[in-house]
């Protein structure tokens, strides 16, 4: 029975690219141009804003956007290429030196939002002591563990000559062709791989964000008795401030249950289908379909380009930092907008004005609850 690396040589040996090839390569290009331009906003916010620098959690999203970067600049066009021309894209150590960082950045991005995740444990469920928790020397540890963590299997595999082109995802990587001699070894090797860097961080994701998730609705219910013992005691506001602090609270009871469920989801999407296949591969006694192995590399890729939008873009603080900026290049004053907006609130606004300030409190009560979710 053929391999699977056989079996894309014989596909690809016409030298012409079929419709999944054309789509998978425009599919890598895309999540090149995003997770370049979204990757290099993030670390432009994080050496412009001197807040994010002191915070705590900057030291682990810096680590994963510089992870995002090199991968986006290396692996991927190097996949693209492979694609493109149906072959082995480079020499063999060339490619060795690729698969390395293939292994070593992929291992450091995971375990780079395990950390993420304690961070946001510790920030909600321990408020108060979270300063004296978490500290700079302790991400700086933290993130030594990663760096070692992945430096320590990406070694491994490269001593053991076990990174090589793989056509099955049409990248250097672990190669089971290479490890062929090798047995029973490269499998522990390779499951120990997925079980201490992806089992690990989806574990340890899912607690902490449930324990988050759990905080977090235990705020939402007393926010909301609070709002409504406000509503019963303002009998005179206004229907429509009323009905806007009814849409509130129930947007607040979805808001955290949205952004746990986008953390830990694109997570489970992106990595799970390229993991399964890697377990798959080492005990079928099959070939699995290249374009599967292909399309599966790229939902593997596709999280460094969803990550700085996921940690960080789509967050207030980044977002200001990203209109100063525009509005710096732009050659803008934010004064101007922020006139305009302020302008606009005063036309809407709804007399009497007890109500509203009632009700703008309430917002600002709940926005300080849930920021660090």
């Amino acid at each position: 029975m053929k391999t699977a690396d056989a079996l894309f040589l014989s596909q690809g040996s016409g030298g012409t690219m079929n419709a999944a090839d054309i789509v998978a390569s425009l599919l890598i290009l895309g999540i090149i141009v995003v997770s370049l331009l979204s990757n290099v906003v993030v670390l432009i916010c994080f050496l412009y804003n001197p807040e994010i620098r002191k915070q705590v959690p900057g030291l682990f999203i810096l680590n994963l956007t510089f992870c995002n970067l090199l991968q986006s600049v290396s692996n991927m066009p190097l996949t693209l290429v492979g694609l493109v021309t149906s072959g082995h894209p480079g020499g063999s150590g060339f490619c060795q030196i690729v698969g390395f960082l293939d292994t070593f950045l992929t291992t450091n991005s995971i375990l780079s939002m395990a950390a993420l995740s304690i961070d946001r444990w510790v920030a909600v469920v321990f408020p108060l002591s979270y300063h004296s928790r978490i500290r700079h020397r302790d991400a700086v540890i933290v993130l030594g563990y990663t760096w070692i963590h992945s430096m320590c299997f990406s070694t491994v595999a490269t001593c053991s000559s076990w990174l090589g082109y793989n056509y099955l995802y049409a990248s250097c990587t672990l190669c089971n062709v290479r490890a062929k001699t090798a047995g029973k070894q490269f499998i522990v090797f390779t499951v120990a791989l997925h079980c201490l860097t992806f089992l690990l961080t989806l574990i340890v994701m899912c607690v902490t964000y449930l324990k988050v998730l759990k905080v977090a609705r235990s705020h939402c219910k007393r926010i909301d008795v609070i709002t409504m013992q406000t509503l019963v005691l303002l009998v005179d506001i206004h229907p429509s401030v009323r009905q806007k602090c009814l849409e509130e609270q129930k947007q607040r009871r979805q808001r955290a249950t949205n952004k746990i469920s986008t953390f830990i989801g694109t997570f489970v999407v992106c990595f799970t289908p390229y993991v399964i296949t890697r377990i798959v591969e080492l005990f079928s006694p099959g070939s699995i379909n290249p374009h599967w192995g292909v399309f599966s590399k790229c939902l593997a890729y596709s999280k460094a380009a969803s990550d700085p939008f996921v940690y960080s873009l789509l967050r207030n603080q980044y977002r200001k930092t990203c209109n100063l900026l525009a509005n710096k290049i732009l050659k803008r004053s934010p004064l101007n907008s922020s006139f305009r907006v302020e302008n606009k609130a005063r036309t809407t606004a709804v007399t009497p004005t007890q109500p509203s300030i009632s009700n703008h409190q309430l917002t600002n009560h709940s926005a300080n609850e849930g920021k660090h979710i």
